[in-house]
């Protein structure tokens, strides 16, 4: 039976005992380590998306704000998070899985881990359905290193967005918000705007009213609807900075739709690259 990518809170209580389950608090932006020290889901390890998720450069220009870590580091960080081919990882965050749950889950699935998942609802749901939360330092064994050979899911660098773009059989979906994709509003980069050419998608919208997923009937009808007759190979999905972009990866994947590819440089990357784009400016 496949694994699906969400787990419910529900679902989690009854996994709380299991040997196998590894819970990984992903939680990033201002204070999220000190946030986990204080109060995390009980037996969680955390993750640090900066340091652990990414290989930050000095110039956000090459590869954007999030680049990906060399497979060699992911390697490193999964064995000492006591992670192993056999276990099965369940990752939060607390925005709905758009800080780093969704970016981990899809790392985990490029690399080929089989049992991966995402609690629907956040560290939030988690605790309103009962689990129990801690300050404490959590104690856990290390792992032999993992054995990762290469990212089995397609990503696009900068050259193919710039094709892509304009074609007609490809299509780039830009899942932040709608004032950042009009130019309105920047809050993370240096200019404010969008890819010219692609078109925007919030990840907001994969979610209902109480911040769950919305089911995958109801994604798997809306992004059909949106991809008509493009391949998933040649849909290409960006964000800022190739982080909050996985959490449609997720919605796809959850609606039975192949992974697209993922721009990990995003709009960090294209907006530093002296590309066209759309700004007020060039309204």
């Amino acid at each position: 039976m496949k694994l699906s990518p969400l787990i419910n809170p529900e679902e989690l209580l009854n996994l709380k005992d299991s040997s196998e389950v590894v819970l990984i608090d992903a939680r990033a932006g201002a204070n999220a380590e000190e946030n986990y020290r204080n109060e995390h889901l009980k037996g969680a390890r955390y993750i640090d998306l900066n340091k652990d998720l990414a290989a930050v450069q000095k110039n956000p220009a090459n590869g954007g704000r999030h680049p990906l870590p060399s497979l060699e580091n992911f390697a490193e960080v999964l064995s000492k998070l006591g992670i192993s081919p056999q276990s099965h990882i369940i990752i939060y965050d607390d925005k709905n899985g758009s800080n780093a749950a969704a970016r981990f889950w899809w790392m985990l699935k490029s690399i080929g881990h089989k049992k991966v998942q995402v609690i629907n609802g956040g560290l939030q749901a988690a605790i309103k359905a009962g689990f129990e939360t801690s300050s404490e330092i959590e104690t856990f064994k290390t792992t032999e290193k993992y054995p990762i050979s290469k990212w089995n899911l397609a990503f696009a660098d900068i050259e193919e967005v710039e094709k892509a773009r304009n074609n007609s059989q490809n299509i780039v979906i830009d899942v932040r918000d709608k004032n950042r994709f009009d130019g309105l509003t920047e809050p993370l980069d240096l200019i404010a705007g969008h890819i010219p050419g692609a078109i925007n998608v919030p990840f907001s919208e994969n979610l209902d009213e109480n911040g769950f997923y919305k089911s995958s009937e109801v994604l798997a009808e809306k992004y059909t609807e949106i991809l008509g007759d493009i391949k998933p190979e040649n849909v290409i999905i960006h964000c800022g900075s190739g982080v909050t972009a996985c959490h449609t990866l997720l919605a796809m994947n959850y609606a039975g739709i192949e992974i697209p590819k993922l721009y990990v440089g995003s709009w960090s990357e294209w907006s530093r690259n002296d590309r066209d784009m759309f700004t007020q400016e060039t309204k």
